[in-house]
């Protein structure tokens, strides 16, 4: 059986029910939000969003919606995942649960700055 290649978000967020549906669009335009100069794109078959380099995934799983900001990202910020299933490089937020939106708005500012940063020190560094 071959897979169907996703080319855009608005692909990858009609293929589930209607229910996680809403969810995925509400987190598209949050990120959209906070973070207009993001390029949004497909990586990894699922909704990325890049400034400098990837900035933040997300997907839709079974019971979850799986958010992947690096490792940077979770590590910077695993102290604030209280009843939260994480690994090195996602955490994992319930489909039966409020989405904690003020934990994402955190962590996609953090990974803005952090590649700006990252993006000025290479810059410096050809510069020599």
């Amino acid at each position: 059986m071959e897979m169907k290649t996703i080319e855009t978000v608005e692909e990858y967020i009609m293929q589930f029910e209607p229910e996680v549906q809403v969810i995925l669009k509400e987190i598209r335009a949050f990120i959209k939000e906070i973070a207009p100069q993001t390029q949004e794109t497909i990586s990894y078959q699922m909704p990325t969003y890049k400034y400098y380099g990837n900035l933040v995934h997300f997907a839709a799983h079974t019971h979850h919606i799986g958010f992947y900001p690096g490792p940077e990202g979770i590590e910077t910020f695993k102290n604030r995942f209280f009843g939260l299933r994480y690994s090195k490089g996602a955490v994992q937020f319930a489909l039966d649960k409020p989405i904690p939106y003020d934990l994402i708005k955190e962590i996609v500012l953090y990974r803005l700055d952090e590649n700006a940063r990252n993006q000025q020190a290479k810059l410096k560094q050809k510069m020599k």
